[in-house]
């Protein structure tokens, strides 16, 4: 935990302080950005960091040390007309007026950091503070990513890029031998190509025709599709690697489409390509906003990205069948705690930070009837006035 900077932000936030809580590790965002390990947490235990001065503990008497590694004076309570008396003294909300930041977001705009239950927020309110959204604080202090991350990210990247490459040519291999391979046995055969190469992977998407329509498909042991000429074939794949620690590895996630050719054809159907250039130009636009505004040192946010890229698809009559938010956070997490690029889902208003990652991956899903979806899904790093696209970006669909 980096005190000294959470304080300086809280002063620029004008805020008095930030306001940790737990029960029965309902908020991971705490624990990593306290640096507090793995451990019991099934009484509640609450961390005071101020805009100034000394930070605050206060623990259930039977999980006493649970806050002992991290600095500050302690208090201790048992009962719950104590735990009254003692949150007061923790916030000095004596004083009255206190803005004291929470996981919490009005009305769940956010839901990755709504964490903090409704009845904590009213205990808060009842003491006299007014809570705030600590959303911006955890894009800063929990989204940011360190050089080991990036690292990490690029090797990940490596091992998948090669994933999927394979796995188109193992599929023109299976057809050309005339063998029946189906979505699941794709989806494992990857998995294990995964994590011969060192990866923690969870079953990427392989999706057919019409189940690449649907954008959170899972193929199953019974029921998936057969891969055959002339099936369009969605692959969307992420992984992170397992042989380092938790804290230095950062997901890479990407998604690529393929269409299986028939004898004699020499292309994808128009309209599958048509829709695929779509999905693409609506991909590079969102891009190239991105590189515009760190070019001009200008503050972007994540619904903006998001307008960009939903404007390019609209123009061209499919709005209607892009139905997610254009990207997300990337980090520890697959889908991590930073800004989304969302004016769809949610109006997500946060900054976009430097030394932070998010996916930009519109799709279209089924437009007007047609058995198929599309999608295109690339990684976005911020640096220090840099913008790099760290994972390849498909121009057509791959010709199988």
């Amino acid at each position: 935990m980096d005190l000294h900077s959470i304080q300086l932000e809280l002063q620029a936030h004008k805020l008095d302080g930030w306001l940790f809580y737990d029960h029965h590790r309902r908020d991971p965002i705490a624990y990593r950005i306290l640096g507090l390990p793995d451990q019991m947490a099934s009484r509640r235990w609450y961390y005071y960091i101020p805009a100034q001065g000394e930070p605050r503990k206060l623990a259930h008497r039977i999980e006493s040390g649970a806050l002992d590694g991290l600095p500050g004076s302690k208090a201790l309570y048992s009962q719950w007309k104590e735990l009254s008396e003692q949150l007061k003294a923790l916030l000095n909300s004596d004083r009255g007026g206190a803005r004291v930041a929470m996981q919490y977001s009005p009305g769940c705009d956010l839901p990755a950091v709504s964490l903090a239950d409704a009845g904590t927020v009213e205990q808060i309110r009842g003491l006299g503070c007014e809570v705030v959204s600590s959303a911006d604080l955890i894009s800063r202090f929990d989204a940011a990513w360190t050089p080991a991350m990036l690292a990490s990210h690029r090797r990940a990247g490596q091992v998948i890029d090669a994933t999927i490459r394979d796995a188109f040519a193992r599929v023109r291999v299976a057809l050309d031998a005339q063998e029946s391979w189906n979505e699941f046995e794709l989806q494992q055969w990857m998995v294990d190509r995964m994590r011969a190469g060192g990866l923690a992977a969870e079953p990427p998407i392989v999706a057919v025709n019409a189940h690449a329509g649907d954008p959170h498909y899972q193929p199953e042991a019974k029921g998936s599709s057969r891969i055959t000429a002339g099936s369009l074939l969605l692959l969307d794949v992420w992984g992170k690697e397992a042989r380092i620690p938790a804290a230095d590895a950062a997901y890479y996630d990407v998604t690529w489409v393929g269409y299986c050719l028939q004898p004699g054809e020499a292309n994808p159907p128009p309209a599958m390509v048509s829709v695929f250039n779509v999905v693409r130009d609506a991909r590079e636009a969102g891009i190239a906003l991105v590189q515009e505004a760190v070019a001009a040192g200008r503050r972007l946010c994540g619904f903006e990205v998001d307008q960009r890229v939903r404007a390019v698809i609209q123009s061209a009559g499919l709005g209607e069948f892009f139905v997610h938010r254009t990207g997300h956070s990337l980090g520890r997490e697959v889908h991590a705690s930073g800004a989304n690029m969302d004016d769809f889902e949610t109006h997500d208003v946060r900054q976009i930070l430097p030394h932070t990652a998010f996916t930009i991956e519109p799709g279209v899903y089924c437009p007007h009837g047609q058995p198929f979806g599309v999608r295109s899904e690339v990684n976005v790093y911020l640096g220090n006035g840099t913008v790099e696209v760290t994972a390849p970006r498909q121009a057509e669909i791959v010709r199988i």
